[in-house]
């Protein structure tokens, strides 16, 4: 499921939204990619979306959740990847899925 908060975080001059999933980051990219966001809105584990991109994200499926709810629904998915704990992020939703295959016998 994605989940999207209401723009509040000010910055550049708009407002700002945060958008995740709890399920993968595969999903995540292919949702932002639909949604037209690009890949450098990409931070760590989140999307940063502008105000405009909200009604788009909702319209989409993202559900809206109080802001507080973000940070709890990536750590309940073992999604969650603080700053100082920050991994590189594979380079295209591809490799994020073929990451996540046994490959193994």
């Amino acid at each position: 499921m994605l989940y999207v908060d209401r723009p509040a975080v000010p910055s550049r001059g708009r407002l700002w939204s945060h958008l995740v999933s709890d399920v993968s980051y595969a999903e995540l990219h292919a949702f932002a990619e639909a949604l037209g966001a690009p890949r450098r809105a990409f931070d760590r584990d989140h999307y940063d979306l502008p105000a405009e991109r909200f009604p788009m994200a909702v319209w989409l499926g993202a559900r809206v959740v109080p802001s507080r709810e973000i940070v709890r629904l990536l750590q309940t998915a073992n999604l969650r990847r603080p700053k100082h704990l920050h991994r590189p992020i594979p380079a295209s939703p591809a490799r994020d899925l073929a990451l996540s295959v046994d490959h193994s016998g």
